[in-house]
């Protein structure tokens, strides 16, 4: 006998390996139905997978329950905002941003809109309300939402 498999073995192993490999790449890479992958640089996975394990207890509250939950979350999130920035962005502009308060240019009523803390709470001067599109639009900065964000100031639902 030969050191050597037969040509037919041969095939066979080829045959077989390459289902196997065939049923493991499609296994491990392709989502589920009803889901779609996509891809990012390492680093910002790493970005989101650090945050997502720091706070893992408080976003189970919430009902995000995994990784690619807290990534569906957050960009939905971001939508969210973007779709009320685009809305208001052409009406209302940013002038400045300071310690406790931002100022923006209404363009419709062609004023000033004062945006301040007043009691942990965000406060409208032009408008002298708690909840209007300014005090939206203040929350649709990004810059600005993650200041509040950690002061705890929170959008009024």
């Amino acid at each position: 006998m030969s050191e050597f498999p037969s040509i037919r073995q041969h095939l066979k192993n080829k045959i077989l390996y390459t289902s196997v490999l065939y049923c493991t790449v499609r296994e491990s890479k392709l989502p589920k139905a009803g889901f779609k992958s996509i891809t990012v640089a390492e680093t910002v996975y790493d970005k989101f997978q650090d945050v997502y394990q720091k706070n893992k207890d408080s976003l189970a509250m919430k009902g995000v329950n995994s990784f690619s939950g807290y990534v569906t979350y957050m960009l939905e999130e971001m939508m969210q905002k973007d779709k009320t920035f685009a809305r208001y962005a052409p009406k209302i502009e940013k002038i400045s941003v300071d310690e406790d308060r931002v100022v923006l240019k209404d363009n419709i009523k062609n004023r000033i809109a004062e945006v301040a803390v007043q009691k942990g709470e965000l406060f409208c001067q032009l408008c002298e309300e708690k909840d209007c599109v300014h005090i939206g639009f203040v929350f649709s900065l990004p810059d600005v939402y993650e200041v509040l964000n950690s002061k705890g100031i929170r959008l009024q639902k």
